[in-house]
């Protein structure tokens, strides 16, 4: 046995030696975050009343669009509500109450692999990568549109992260694939290249059933007594769903998946300027989303979501990781939490072009809130670049770095008999250091996180192994992953059977390009 006091060459190929023993260490981690510590609430009682009752206000006043939906515009008609063309007003308190009558406060979204299910609410925080961004770029090419191949690589290097609890959805826009028919080589490399939890298509009803009809085959049959999707499922605000995000939320909802309500918001275009007037607005597009998918199936999972961010007032450009974004956070967790339901957000945003400082402290201010609200899901928590219009590798593998240090700051303040360390205490010789007591000894390996990027030694060790940036080191990283990468086992007869799928739904559709 190596002895635990020894230490390491500070020189040649033990650096990376350690990083590498680190890493591995890392792959023994649970398929999501266990929150120990209570959310931080931004709002009183009376506040958050006041953002519900303003809530109300605006869906039984003003009202929410469905449009070109007239299934949509019946269900509401037949539950009560007033339907005016596409406008429906809500008497107030309705949505809510369908709501509560029967979404599930939590729901586990079922795996491939049944290790990597995850819980979906309660004080659990699952972090999924980034999404639906057209280009992608890195430190040797450059900023480019992605490709099918860019795809494949963003899921298996988030198979192999185990930062990284699920696989997401549309990880990158695969633009060398006919718009109608990359929805199938996207939702076939979640379910090839990776075990963990995904999420399905929602450009189209149509794309929805072929998700569905996927998922079926890898899963084994009808879904109806799991759930084993999520869907992003975005408002077109201000207060208005259209016919393509209400189809597939229908084509999931009857299917027993999950529907993540998340209305997209830039404050000053798309809703006030103001946290509280946003997230009013935020709460009325919510409820009604979540409403009325419980019309279509009661008990249908759904997690309340929300995507809100600033402009700048001077150009109108999108801002990330303002003070007013992470107050949004907090404010919609709490009203999430009052309504009994889980909730979406946050993430690692930027507006940066590349994996720098703004890309870093802008990315931060949006995760840090994002821990201490207590959000259950987390997408863009990895890879975030230029607004979400970019996909970065380099981000991701920082990114990554970043949300196994938030698992431990989520994770509590551990008061076992060994946490409180008294025994060290009462066998240290008074005055002593404690590097060589026996506690440190037995806690050394796990006592304080260990970052696989971040350089720490001196200067002069820095400077001889090639003074690399944190991005540079990040590069070595996602390569040295996609070399190492195996495949998680996927039985021949089902990979068959969804090739199968794949080719047929192809052939039976001329290519579109818009």
């Amino acid at each position: 046995m190596t002895d635990p006091s020894a230490r390491p060459s500070r020189r040649g190929g033990g650096r990376s030696a350690r990083r590498a023993a680190r890493s591995a260490a890392t792959d023994e981690t649970r398929p999501y975050i266990t929150r120990g510590m209570a959310p931080v609430e931004m709002l009183d009682e009376e506040g958050l009343a006041t953002i519900e009752s303003n809530a109300d206000a605006i869906l039984s006043e003003i009202g929410v669009a469905f449009q070109s939906f007239p299934s949509a515009l019946d269900l509401w008609r037949d539950a009560g509500a007033d339907v005016e063309g596409e406008i429906v007003r809500f008497p107030r308190g309705m949505c809510r109450r369908i709501i509560q009558e029967s979404a599930p406060s939590s729901f586990i979204q079922h795996a491939r692999n049944p290790m990597r299910n995850v819980l979906i609410g309660d004080n659990a925080t699952v972090f999924a990568p980034n999404y639906g961004s057209p280009f992608v770029t890195d430190v040797d090419v450059g900023r480019r549109y992605a490709t099918i191949e860019d795809f494949r690589n963003i899921v298996k290097l988030t198979y192999a992260l185990p930062q990284l609890h699920h696989s997401g959805g549309t990880v990158c826009e695969p633009v060398d694939v006919p718009i109608n028919k990359r929805h199938l080589d996207m939702v076939y490399s979640h379910l090839k290249f990776s075990d963990k939890p995904f999420m399905g298509s929602v450009t189209a009803a149509g794309h929805a059933d072929d998700s569905i009809e996927l998922a079926q085959i890898a899963f084994g049959g009808d879904l109806m007594d799991r759930t084993v999707m999520i869907s992003l499922i975005n408002a077109s605000s201000p207060l208005r769903w259209d016919a393509t995000m209400l189809g597939a939320a229908t084509k999931y909802a009857q299917a027993n998946q999950g529907c993540v309500i998340s209305p997209f918001i830039l404050a000053g275009a798309m809703s006030p300027v103001t946290v509280a007037g946003l997230a009013a607005q935020a709460l009325a597009e919510a409820l009604s989303g979540m409403a009325y998918c419980q019309l279509i199936r009661p008990g249908a999972p759904v997690v309340f979501g929300t995507f809100a961010s600033s402009m700048s007032m001077a150009t109108g450009a999108p801002t990330f990781g303002t003070p007013e974004a992470g107050q949004a956070i907090h404010v919609m967790a709490s009203l999430a939490r009052r309504l009994g339901v889980p909730f979406r957000s946050g993430g690692a945003l930027t507006a940066s072009k590349v994996a720098d400082a703004q890309a870093a402290y802008e990315s931060a201010s949006t995760l840090l809130p994002t821990m201490l609200a207590g959000v259950n899901f987390v997408l863009h928590a990895a890879g975030w670049l230029e607004g979400g219009l970019t996909f970065g590798y380099e981000k991701m593998i920082l990114d990554a770095d970043h949300l196994g240090m938030m698992e431990v700051y989520g994770g509590g303040i551990d008061l076992s008999e060994n946490g409180q360390a008294m025994e060290a205490f009462r066998t240290n010789p008074h005055g002593d250091h404690f590097l060589g007591n026996a506690h440190t000894l037995d806690n050394f390996e796990t006592a304080f996180y260990r970052s696989t990027t971040a350089d720490n030694n001196s200067f002069e060790q820095w400077s001889e192994e090639g003074s690399l940036t944190a991005a540079q080191r990040a590069n070595t990283g996602w390569k040295n992953l996609l070399a190492d990468y195996e495949a998680p086992p996927l039985d021949d007869a089902i990979d068959s059977e969804l090739l199968e799928f794949v080719g047929r739904r192809k052939a039976e559709m001329p290519d579109a390009t818009h």
